[in-house]
């Protein structure tokens, strides 16, 4: 689970402003929608940058924010962290193939396209989100490694598709990774997210099947008084080192350039999410004492400044030693072992959910992160940081990754495209 982590995000425009006495109404709510998404399409990465938290507002002015479906980039990626997210895998149906590939991924953009702009479905809408505005609704579609045998595009898969390596610490379900088709669904409304996901599979129809479905939450902007760092279920901050899209190499890192880059050409302004499920074994974890749990990190609990002192954001003193000689942040800490600077520069763009399956039969918590992350490359991203956690990070003996999934996500659709129609129509 790299740390990589995210920071406070710049304001998220008018779903900032207070709202009037009284509440909003459904068409206050989908005004300013309009008027947000036009602010949020112009500024781009630069508003709301990933895994970064929703700027804080109040609960009653949620629902007006929105993305852009159209864009450069698929929308999910770089915008902060949401209150709800899905991620579901479809295996395209057997005898279904490139032109049946072809007719879903325009099915699905249109249907994207119509509910991140806060409208129904074009037929058959469930109602599910009647009342509500856009509320920062995302989809991300992404193809697997097995999506292009099936299609005849074998050509055209990229080699950075090529399939992870196994480490150590994987314990995974096969049958719920991978995968022809992924999907990311995010919102900041729970009913909106499910909407989504029911439009979605409703779409597939015949074309394909879910293989599986995995649903995630996090902290509901406005739910704090002022924006910060978001907390997982071991209580941590989590996303202090997230790239910035105003780091001079981000794009760089995080998507996959136009020119000069060996992938196809379809992949322009794409980048690659690495999916994994990781679940916390949050009852040895409570067993630590705090200064042991802060060790583990690196970090201290309460506000995520590093153990050499000073606040979240102070660089972290990977020399400074105590009086008996040894590390202030031990030599296993997971906030040293995957500092960029300690792994050859590998970066990585943090997008996670928390997830909270029930309890199981011994009675211990099925629960954890659904870690989704993003670089242009994952051979120099996930890959190495993944290598050096496994060669002795302290947090692993507290967490076990059960699933595993690597997708290609094409660049964004421009205006009258669907989403992969460069690869499908090429």
């Amino acid at each position: 689970m790299p740390e990589q982590s995210q920071s406070v995000t710049e304001d998220r425009t008018a779903a900032a402003d207070a709202p009037p006495a009284g509440g909003v109404t459904r068409r206050a709510l989908l005004g300013t929608a309009g008027a947000t998404g036009l602010v949020l399409g112009a500024a781009g990465a630069g508003v709301g940058y990933a895994a970064a938290p929703a700027q804080a507002a109040p609960l009653s002015s949620v629902g007006s924010d929105r993305a852009m479906f159209h864009g450069k980039h698929q929308p999910g990626i770089t915008e902060g962290l949401q209150a709800r997210g899905h991620l579901v895998a479809f295996d395209l149906a057997a005898g279904a193939g490139r032109s049946e590939a072809a007719a879903l991924l325009r099915r699905w953009s249109t249907t994207a396209e119509r509910l991140m702009a806060g409208e129904p479905m074009t037929q058959d809408d469930t109602d599910v989100a009647r009342d509500a505005g856009p509320s920062a609704l995302t989809v991300t579609f992404g193809f697997g490694n097995s999506f292009f045998t099936r299609t005849g595009l074998e050509k055209q898969r990229p080699s950075s598709l090529d399939p992870l390596p196994d480490f150590s610490s994987d314990h995974l379900d096969r049958s719920r990774s991978n995968g022809d088709l992924w999907v990311q669904i995010g919102a900041d409304d729970a009913l909106v997210a499910f909407h989504a996901l029911r439009a979605i599979q409703k779409d597939a129809g015949s074309a394909a099947k879910v293989r599986w479905q995995m649903n995630g939450f996090n902290r509901t902007p406005g739910a704090t008084a002022h924006p910060m760092t978001a907390r997982n279920l071991m209580g941590q901050l989590d996303g202090t080192r997230n790239p910035k899209p105003t780091d001079s190499d981000f794009d760089r890192r995080i998507f996959v350039p136009a020119n000069g880059s060996s992938d196809p050409a379809w992949m322009a302004n794409g980048s690659y999410a690495v999916v994994r499920r990781i679940r916390m074994l949050l009852d040895d974890w409570e067993k630590l004492s705090l200064a042991a749990q802060e060790n583990v990190i690196g970090r201290k609990k309460s506000n995520g400044a590093p153990l050499t002192g000073g606040t979240e954001t102070t660089a972290m003193d990977l020399e400074k030693a105590r009086a008996d000689g040894e590390y202030v942040v031990p030599i296993n800490a997971h906030a040293r072992i995957t500092r960029p600077d300690q792994n050859g520069g590998a970066a990585i763009l943090r997008r996670p959910f928390s997830y909270h399956d029930g309890i199981d039969a011994d009675g211990t918590p099925d629960a954890g992160l659904l870690f989704v992350c993003w670089q242009a490359d994952p051979l120099r991203g996930f890959v190495p940081l993944q290598r050096k956690l496994d060669r002795g990070d302290a947090l692993s003996q507290y967490i076990r990754h059960e699933a595993s999934g690597l997708f290609a996500v094409p660049g964004g659709a421009a205006a009258g495209e669907y989403v992969g129609q460069r690869l499908l129509e090429g």
